[in-house]
């Protein structure tokens, strides 16, 4: 191992007594731990690109309303399991001004962040009908919605969307749904790992196709309106948030308050069903609930006895932060586009240093600057590259635990990264390129 900038020995030494065979192989966590030893043990601060996690204070917004929730006494006393009714009724505003969709206050449901709504839909969904039993995943995807799969036991198939944009991707979901054994299809917009965002042609394919077989779309919104080459954040004008709620009425959304909102810590999310989905009557569903009805199922049969709902006082500081958007009060999107300034010089450095960006295009335009970007380095795949970048002090995570077929590559997060690193990680490529030319 030549001279690198963390200490070769202590790395070594660490990744031993993690038990960890290969850093490019570990799940997002193991890496987080790993590195916090190997920064105990060395004291080198690394470039932390590891955990999709926001790098933004809270807003004002949702702290003040949610102390008032709390001196007000809402702790001691248990919230109605389908939402503080508020809550609800601003969820579908929020839907109306920032989606331009209509959905009745009783499809939106807090959850205990975008995570369990995601757990409780894919539980449910795995149960509408008795002779469909696969959920399908659009690839890359969010690596944790595999493991609840797992977890549930749970049949799914995935493929990589790379080389099916646009037109292309008509025939190759007719190619999985034609087949009878989806029940469902997931995806994220703007897509973590890779960034990609659909365009209208795309998602009007998902809707048109999830009409046409009656599969669910769940499509999670997560980094919501954080495209930034345009601007969703003036309520009730467009161009609004895309999304395939547009195109279908048999819909999931998950919504994150991570992200755009800054509100990751109290872990309130948002799920919003469908008005005619939530409606909708499926007879397998008596098999396992009470009633046939799928709102009724995800909310008495799902959701309370997963959790008995979800924190009292963070959904009043959720509440405080959707009225404070609807209002024009608080630009949400305005305070978190340095994500997309601190990718855009982060972008610069890595490929002026010999690394290549991997998903570089929404069909023919250029991808966006956000949360997240995807890299690679020539001649090395991306559990090996990531193998090496420890050793420079650079954590991040394999697409290949993501679900991409482009192995090579390597999924870079900008939250946690300070500006004032910058200059240390552009010394730290410089010496990897150096080093492997």
């Amino acid at each position: 191992m030549k001279n690198t900038p963390i200490n070769s020995e202590i790395v070594d030494q660490k990744i031993s007594e993690s038990g960890i065979q290969q850093v490019g192989k570990a799940s997002i966590r193991e890496i987080k731990k790993l590195v916090d030893q190997i920064e105990g043990a060395t004291g080198d601060k690394f470039i932390r690109m590891e955990m999709g996690i926001p790098g933004l204070p809270p807003n004002k917004y949702g702290v003040e309303a949610q102390i008032d929730a709390l001196e007000s006494g809402v702790a001691a006393i248990y919230p109605d399991i389908q939402g503080v009714a508020a809550l609800k009724s601003e969820i579908s505003l929020f839907a109306k001004n920032f989606l331009d969709i209509d959905v009745k206050a009783e499809g939106c449901l807090p959850t205990v962040g975008s995570m369990q709504g995601s757990f409780a839909s894919f539980l449910l969904l795995s149960r509408i009908y008795k002779g469909r039993n696969t959920t399908l995943f659009i690839d890359p995807g969010f690596p944790v919605h595999k493991m609840q799969h797992k977890v549930l036991n749970l049949e799914f198939e995935t493929f990589d969307v790379y080389n099916y944009r646009g037109e292309a991707l008509k025939d190759k979901l007719e190619s999985y749904f034609s087949q009878g054994h989806i029940h469902s299809v997931i995806y994220s917009n703007p897509n973590n790992p890779s960034w990609i965002c659909f365009t209208e042609k795309e998602l009007k394919i998902i809707g048109d196709l999830a009409n046409k077989y009656d599969v669910v779309v769940m499509e999670d919104l997560a980094y919501f309106a954080m495209d930034f080459r345009k601007d969703y954040s003036v309520p009730g004008q467009g161009p609004y948030q895309p999304s395939v709620a547009k195109y279908t009425d048999n819909y999931i959304l998950f919504i994150s308050s991570s992200k755009a909102f800054s509100y990751a810590g109290e872990r309130i999310g948002m799920l919003v069903i469908a008005d005619g989905l939530f409606q909708r009557k499926f007879e397998n569903l008596k098999n396992y609930y009470v009633s046939d009805g799928f709102g009724y199922s995800m909310v008495f049969g799902t959701i309370y006895p997963l959790s008995s709902g979800t924190s009292h006082s963070a959904q009043y500081g959720l509440l405080g932060v959707l009225k404070a958007a609807n209002e024009s009060k608080f630009n949400f999107v305005e305070e978190v586009k340095v994500y997309g300034d601190k990718a855009k010089e982060m972008k610069r450095i890595f490929i002026e240093n010999g690394f290549n960006i991997v998903y570089e295009k929404d069909e023919n335009d250029p991808i966006a600057d956000g949360f997240y970007f995807t890299f690679s380095y020539p001649g090395i795949d991306g559990v090996e590259l990531l193998n090496k970048l420890v050793y420079y002090g650079i954590s991040a995570i394999s697409l290949a635990i993501t679900g991409s077929e482009r192995i090579e590559g390597i999924r870079a997060c900008v939250s946690l990264v300070k500006e004032s690193q910058f200059a240390d990680l552009e010394y730290r490529l410089k010496t990897f390129d150096k080093h492997h030319k």
